[in-house]
């Protein structure tokens, strides 16, 4: 009975999902596309407050720390809502997504220094925010 119709019909019904298994047709971002794209959604001239902390929720969940490109980026936009508040957040974000990596918020820090000063925007610690 190795040939019956039966057999044939159920070892293909448990072979095709094999076949056309699939994780995804969706195209490899490079790290210069991924920057590009979030320096694009931050620099719309039309963003509100709500798509600018729709888009620092949703880069904050990637597990990485944002690009200072795109921190510049995000606080632009934050300045042309006049929303001071947002950019400190978005620091004290980047500051808590280093996390043991002591390095990495003094570059970011170094990288924004200009666009800070530029937009009058104090640091946390400028601030005496969060001196533990």
């Amino acid at each position: 009975m190795a040939g019956s119709p039966v057999r044939m019909c159920v070892s293909s019904c448990f072979a095709a999902p094999l076949a056309v298994r699939c994780y995804s047709h969706a195209k490899v971002e490079t790290d210069e596309e991924f920057d590009s794209r979030w320096v694009t959604y931050f620099s719309k001239p039309d963003l509100d407050t709500w798509e600018l902390h729709k888009g620092m929720n949703t880069l904050i969940g990637y597990d990485l720390v944002p690009e200072p490109k795109i921190l510049d980026s995000a606080l632009r936009a934050c300045r042309r809502l006049n929303d001071l508040a947002s950019a400190i957040r978005i620091l004290e974000a980047v500051k808590d997504k280093s996390g043991p990596h002591k390095e990495i918020y003094p570059y970011v820090i170094q990288e924004l220094k200009p666009t800070l000063q530029e937009l009058g925007i104090s640091t946390p610690e400028e601030l005496g925010i969060h001196k533990a």
